[in-house]
């Protein structure tokens, strides 16, 4: 669509002289880029989540897409991808120094532009990077608060997934009744929307709480 579009945009300046279409293709092939980064990116980042080598192509994407998405003034899109190079330095670099400021600003701008969906994701790592430095209360708010945002917009996988840490820091915290009740509602809300993968994290996570 977008390749047909520039045609016509083409066209426009060619046959009726309107010399205001190379900025007005500009910006949207620049639309077009900066998603089309962001996704390949995010692809990428898939597949070091699978098992992959990290791919040295991921980062530049993401930052690609965060600095075309500030040029356009679209918050949504930056805070997005701002997300998204956290998330690759938080996990693939280890880097929480740099990924935290970078959730910081994506949780800023999504807020701003009301995208609860990456606002939950931020929240959720977040809470993940209070976790594994031990601040669990923090860790609970964060992760707590992902998955209200996630039952609203209904993510029924992404709460099961939220619940994974929040049985963990039940845990390690000795609520374990409370764990286990964590693990039972993470089990179904998996089960109902065939979240394999993430049913078997719970059962792992149910596996460390004190009988």
């Amino acid at each position: 669509m977008w390749i047909e579009r520039a045609r016509e945009l083409y066209e426009c300046a060619i046959y009726a002289g309107d010399d205001t279409v190379p900025s007005t293709a500009d910006r949207e092939l620049d639309a077009v880029e900066a998603e089309l980064s962001l996704a390949r990116g995010r692809i990428l980042h898939l597949r070091f989540l699978t098992g992959e080598e990290a791919d040295p192509r991921e980062l530049p994407l993401f930052e690609r897409a965060t600095r075309l998405f500030r040029e356009l003034g679209d918050r949504r899109g930056e805070g997005e991808s701002s997300f998204w190079e956290g998330c690759y330095h938080q996990l693939v670099n280890g880097d929480l120094d740099t990924a935290l400021p970078l959730f910081e600003r994506a949780a800023e701008l999504a807020a701003q532009a009301g995208d609860q969906a990456t606002l939950a994701e931020v929240l959720r790592h977040q809470g993940i990077a209070a976790h594994r430095t031990g601040r669990l209360d923090e860790a609970r708010e964060k992760l707590t608060e992902s998955s209200r945002l996630r039952r609203e917009f209904g993510l029924p996988a992404g709460v099961a997934s939220n619940q994974v840490g929040l049985i963990r820091i039940a845990t390690a915290q000795g609520r374990h009744d409370e764990a286990r009740a964590l693990a039972d509602e993470a089990r179904a809300l998996a089960d109902s929307c065939g979240a394999t993968r993430i049913a078997a994290h719970v059962e792992e996570a149910r596996a460390t709480i004190p009988t």
